[in-house]
């Protein structure tokens, strides 16, 4: 089936729409992107997402193309178009086209694009048997807080860890996790507190790690912000990822080492059930 895709004021079927050579998101990745989560052909976290791809563009100097009133229109519509159920919307603004050049017009048009995946959100099996991880230097740009697409690190290390037999990575700075390769990371200690890394901008600023500490916090669940190792988060409890396309995720194992059980934690798995069901609550209530 061919997708319906939006291009700078277009619907267009996947494989006609074009974007110029020289534009700077594809010569220089001078361009932000968010990925928003849908459940039933609705959107969750949908305000944490607009905020924070308002705070990334500011960032570096992009002007947003639409209003958010017409934004939240778009994703409606590329997700009723594409008779989305459950899968991700992704969108990118990139800086604009002109000739090639380290330095930029101020009047640049930025691009807009927006497509949409379909991916089992729910029944994703990593939940049930979790993400065996490996650690890797964190060698990303500093300030990772912003959401750029440059994002060939995290590729490269991705297929080092695929390569390797592993799941995934967590990167590791001066000795300290700052989060995985696309996801925060969290653990949960042996006394039952959920540990996770405080924000900053060695790590990005996730909407759905924003929502999992609120619940966590609602739940009178013990939560602390603070850096950690490779060796604690090996000696936890328990050990998750967050993000919009995977939730919440156990991870069972760091560089061959099982943390608690080697199998999914119970309060992971409950944190994640929690969240799924406050999100759709949320998003069949807007």
């Amino acid at each position: 089936m061919t997708r319906t895709v939006y291009l700078n004021g277009q619907w267009l079927p996947e494989d006609q729409a074009k974007v110029s050579i020289f534009d700077r998101g594809y010569v220089f990745a001078d361009a932000i992107y968010e990925v928003t989560a849908v459940i039933g052909g609705k959107l969750l976290d949908y305000p944490g997402h607009t905020a924070r791809l308002k705070r990334s563009l500011e960032a570096i100097g992009i002007s947003m193309p639409v209003s958010e009133d017409e934004l939240l229109d778009l994703h409606h519509t590329i997700v009723e178009k594409n008779g989305l159920d459950q899968g991700l919307v992704y969108l990118q603004i990139s800086r604009g086209a002109e000739d090639r050049n380290f330095l930029f017009s101020d009047n640049l048009t930025p691009t807009l694009s927006m497509f949409t995946q379909v991916v089992p959100l729910l029944a994703n099996p990593k939940a049930e048997t979790g993400l065996a991880v490996i650690s890797m230097p964190d060698g990303r740009w500093a300030n990772r807080q912003i959401k750029t697409v440059q994002l060939l690190y995290s590729s490269l290390a991705k297929m080092e860890a695929k390569n390797r037999g592993a799941d995934d990575v967590i990167f590791v700075e001066d000795g300290l996790i700052t989060e995985a390769s696309s996801a925060n990371f969290h653990i949960i200690t042996k006394s039952g507190v959920l540990v996770t890394r405080q924000l900053s901008n060695a790590l990005l600023h996730g909407i759905t790690r924003s929502s999992v500490l609120s619940l966590a916090l609602t739940a009178q669940l013990k939560v602390e912000e603070r850096a950690f190792s490779v060796e604690e988060a090996q000696d936890a409890a328990e050990a998750f990822i967050t993000s919009a396309g995977a939730f919440v995720m156990p991870v069972v194992s760091i560089d061959g080492t099982s943390i608690g059980d080697g199998k999914p934690g119970k309060t992971t798995l409950r944190i994640r059930e929690i969240y799924i069901e406050d999100q759709l609550s949320r998003a069949m209530a807007r």
